[in-house]
């Protein structure tokens, strides 16, 4: 359960029982951004000395402080940080290695960003200098500046330091993230997996205690090829959702002529003041919030949240929210004041299907529309549905009825997309396929001027209905 005043501090360990206790006093006494608690996981990656019966002995003492946990076997720092993200708690974390060359009294610093909610994820790091630095291996910086200029080429983004250790997130965000890396590839996988998923990643120079190899630093040449080989293999695929329904959404926002699309059939009917319920990643607000008084893209997920805020940050008419269309006070502060309400494959994941009607049909003002796209016909439902927890699909009588009965009068009811049913039956109910192909998408893509042209006169049902109903 995320605690929104706590932050997580992620501590990997193996073979540091001379700095362990050292780093745990400070780490327990850094400042924090005002406001908010301590969370500190410890991961031991079945250290061969004391680090271990260390951090125990530490952990007794400032319990429930510092969790503990320890692997059976040598992983690597990827791995631990796995088991140390599992454990978070907070609404942010950080990664604080345990060799004392990185300070615990920076933690204002480097929050601040999040806490202000400018970034999604901030590096600390050692070369945008501020602060003070131990000079030390040339060549190490060489190898440290090619491996961030190849992640930089890979991710698009403009770091100093991809290999900082000094690496914060908000936790949902990362958590949500499939991370794969055993060892020290963890670092540009993060790094690559932030930017295709749209993060706002900001970097923020801190001081560095670099120490010697005789005085026990691990990374090594090995290590700088297996960062390579990770921002290769990462690179050429996209692996950074957890669960298949965001994946899904991800994989159609590269769909942009069928967005274009879909949001070309709704236009005429959307206002000045439009609340956007289920925004998903943004993939038709950005193509409808233009021209409008106000656009609210409402979304429950926090990962949705972030890259939303990401996308939409330069458009002083939209406000980016949280909403909860299941209860009847998670539309925030907008009731009877909209003049359309925008539900897109939104009411198919709610139970209570008629209790969302009564919810959108209380922040419209009177004449106000709600135009609302659902998926149609339980005949074809498959694993595609149910991967993307849909509850049902619709008929065209159902939601009518469902919309009457929360005070709609219904206007208009418009078949949409027929030209993919035969492909959402062919990939859901014979292959059981739990996801889009990115290549059967593509060639679909590019051809959508055509089934523009064909749709109406395919002899089968739709893939969705849109309806549209007016607050009475």
């Amino acid at each position: 359960m995320l605690e929104t005043d706590l932050i997580s501090i992620l501590i990997p360990v193996y073979n540091e029982e001379e700095l362990i206790t050292e780093l745990l006093g400070r780490v327990c006494a850094a400042p924090l951004p005002q406001g908010y608690r301590r969370q500190i996981v410890v991961v031991d990656d079945c250290s061969t000395d004391d680090s271990y019966a260390k951090v125990s002995q530490f952990a007794e003492t400032r319990a429930p402080l510092v969790e503990l946990y320890r692997h059976k076997e040598n992983r690597g720092k990827g791995a631990a940080i796995r088991t140390a993200l599992q454990a978070a708690r907070g609404e942010f974390c950080i990664i604080q290695d345990a060799d004392l060359e990185y300070d615990p009294g920076e933690y204002p610093k480097i929050f601040r960003p999040l806490v202000e909610g400018l970034a999604d994820a901030v590096y600390g790091s050692r070369f945008a200098m501020a602060g003070e630095r131990r000079t030390l291996y040339f060549w190490h910086a060489i190898a440290n500046y090619l491996l961030t200029t190849a992640c930089n080429m890979a991710s698009d983004l403009n770091l100093t330091d991809m290999e900082t250790c000094y690496k914060a997130f908000r936790t949902p965000l990362i958590q949500s993230i499939p991370l794969r890396s055993e060892r020290f590839g963890i670092e540009p996988e993060i790094t690559i997996k932030l930017a295709q998923r749209g993060a706002r990643v900001y970097e923020v120079p801190i001081s560095y205690y670099g120490r010697t190899y005789e005085e026990g630093k691990k990374i090594g040449l090995k290590d700088g090829f297996e960062a390579l080989w990770t921002i290769t293999r990462f690179w050429s695929r996209k692996d950074i959702y957890s669960e298949g329904g965001p994946g899904i959404l991800d994989v159609l926002s590269a769909a942009r002529r069928f967005n274009q699309w879909m949001a070309d059939t709704l236009r005429p009917y959307v206002g000045k003041r439009v609340m956007e319920i289920g925004a998903g990643i943004g993939n038709i607000s950005v193509l409808l919030c233009r021209h409008r008084e106000l656009y609210v893209a409402g979304e429950i997920n926090q990962a949705h949240l972030a890259r939303l805020a990401a996308r939409l940050a330069h458009r002083p008419q939209v406000s980016v929210e949280y909403c909860d269309l299941a209860k009847g006070d998670g539309m925030g502060d907008h009731q009877d004041s909209l003049d359309t309400v925008l539900c897109i494959n939104v009411l198919e994941h709610i139970e209570d299907d008629a209790a969302a009607l009564r919810n959108i049909h209380s922040v419209l003002r009177p004449g106000g529309q709600a135009v609302i796209l659902v998926p149609q016909d339980m005949a074809i439902y498959g694993t595609l549905d149910e991967v993307l927890e849909h509850c049902r699909r619709y008929s065209q009588a159902e939601l009518r009825l469902r919309m009457e009965e929360a005070g709609f009068l219904v206007t208009q009811m418009i078949e949409f997309n027929r030209v993919t049913r035969p492909g959402w039956i062919w990939n859901g109910r014979v292959l059981k396929r739990r996801y889009f192909s990115r290549f059967q998408l593509g060639i679909f893509d590019r051809l959508v001027w055509l089934w523009r042209l064909l749709d109406k006169r395919l002899p089968w049902p739709a893939t969705s209905i849109i309806a549209v109903g007016v607050r009475q």
